[in-house]
């Protein structure tokens, strides 16, 4: 991307994801993949009590989320801890930086910035998966 970029959150286009139980979210994303040489930018909204991903870590990503509206818990390593509006995120990459946001709400939705690299590969341990991206590829 050579130029700045400029917008309001309900002018970007949203995606909505729902493939398995427990795991629902609408994304917008800003700086999508490839558009960008090292970030991804995205804003988003956790539906009520679901997560967005399973716990995971990355290898070479540094993850920054900013909790915009609602409240949530997070679970990293070492236990789990509430977040809500206002809060900045940071988790390093590898096992000590694991993480799952979780929306805890009945009535409102987990809103937030994700900012991370446009390449990596993430572990999921709870799942035994592994997930690859970059390039231009989700």
């Amino acid at each position: 991307m050579s130029e700045i970029k400029h917008s309001k959150i309900e002018d970007i286009v949203v995606s909505h994801k729902c493939e398995h139980e427990g795991y629902e979210y609408y994304r917008r994303k800003f700086v999508p993949f490839g558009a960008a040489n090292n970030t991804v930018v995205s804003v988003y909204e956790i539906t009520l009590l679901k997560s967005a991903y399973p716990y995971h870590y990355h290898h070479r990503n540094e993850e920054t989320f900013y909790i915009i509206s609602g409240k949530g818990v997070m679970k990293p390593p070492n236990g789990e801890r509430t977040v809500e509006a206002g809060e900045l995120l940071f988790f390093p990459p590898g096992e000590a930086g694991a993480h799952k946001l979780t929306n805890t709400s009945k009535a409102e939705n987990l809103v937030y910035i994700d900012a991370v690299h446009d390449v990596d590969i993430a572990v999921y341990p709870d799942s035994d998966k592994i997930g690859i991206w970059g390039n231009g590829y989700q």
